[in-house]
């Protein structure tokens, strides 16, 4: 027997995928201090684990599951693979999905032909579970030019019915907001630098963990703020002092302000101190310059509170 078979063959327990049951039965627990809201747990397609949509179908009160296929899981409805099962339903219709930049590559609108139904899923070979009924929303990127390496495939498994296109389109959104949350875990971990905390006992980590995530969110939402809404005054989100001491150290020099300068073009001075460069194919500034960015402004700021009083004409 092969290393794969034998880990196949592994109670789930074992194996790293419990990881995922873990994090649903948290999910669990909040969702019995708000029974009036819908909680859904959004997995890619690592969270592909038969055993978690099981857990979902052991407790029809519990949070809803969104995940996305893994197609070497090699899942069926019937005799057929979900590929070619989704493949015979007609297109309900379309759905634009937006892209972010990452990397070099730049950000775009995918346009998705969309399919959707509900099918009986088989347990994997050799696992003696029940058959799982599930919804399945399929998304295929269309119309893409020789530029785009990856287009979108989207085989999105959920436990939350799914009746028409509008229903499809929501959950595709659904996922889609997946996006977000890995830029801010990515905020938590390379700006926050949670895992490098050298603390002793749970508690001290947990209030360490809370006030990382508040400024993880701030940083992650000036970010996304700035590209939705860039012509709105910088004061919506920076105190006076803040953007006029930056202001002033970019420029070297003492000037009255005729305007507040809108939240895109401080944005870009901040993120300008973290090391972005702002050329042409660079895009708009990202969580990680930002950080950088927030913390050398943070200096500038106290400096230029500290002085202003001892100006003769200040700004």
């Amino acid at each position: 027997m092969g290393k794969s078979q034998e880990r196949q063959q592994l109670p789930i327990e074992q194996k790293e995928s419990m990881k995922w049951l873990k994090s649903y039965r948290a999910v669990t627990e909040v969702q019995k201090l708000c029974p009036q809201t819908r909680l859904v747990s959004v997995g890619d397609r690592e969270a592909d684990i038969y055993e978690l949509f099981l857990e979902a179908s052991k407790n029809p009160e519990g949070p809803d599951l969104l995940v996305r296929c893994e197609r070497s899981r090699k899942r069926k409805a019937g005799q057929m693979d979900l590929w070619g099962r989704m493949n015979k339903e007609p297109v309900s219709g379309v759905r634009v999905v937006h892209v972010p930049r990452k990397g070099t590559v730049p950000a775009r609108d995918a346009t998705l032909e969309v399919r959707h139904a509900q099918v009986t899923v088989k347990p994997p070979k050799g696992k003696k579970y029940p058959p799982l009924d599930v919804w399945i929303v399929y998304g295929k990127e269309i119309r893409y030019g020789p530029e785009v390496k990856s287009p979108l495939d989207w085989m999105l498994l959920t436990t939350v019915e799914v009746n028409n296109l509008e229903d499809a389109c929501a959950r595709l959104d659904w996922y889609g907001k997946r996006w977000g949350i890995e830029v801010y875990h990515r905020t938590l971990k390379s700006g926050c630098k949670i895992e490098d905390r050298q603390l002793s006992i749970a508690e001290g980590l947990e209030v360490c963990l809370a006030m990382d995530m508040v400024v993880a969110w701030c940083i992650y939402h000036l970010t996304i703020l700035a590209r939705e809404a860039p012509d709105v005054p910088c004061s919506v989100f920076l105190e006076e002092a803040e953007w006029k001491a930056v202001h002033i150290f970019k420029r070297q020099k003492l000037k009255l302000f005729d305007k507040v300068p809108t939240l895109r073009k401080m944005v870009r001075i901040v993120a300008s101190l973290g090391g972005f460069l702002g050329r042409k194919g660079d895009g708009e500034p990202g969580t990680t310059t930002m950080w950088r960015g927030l913390q050398r402004a943070d200096d500038i700021t106290a400096t230029y509170v500290a002085l202003l009083p001892h100006l003769k004409s200040g700004p």
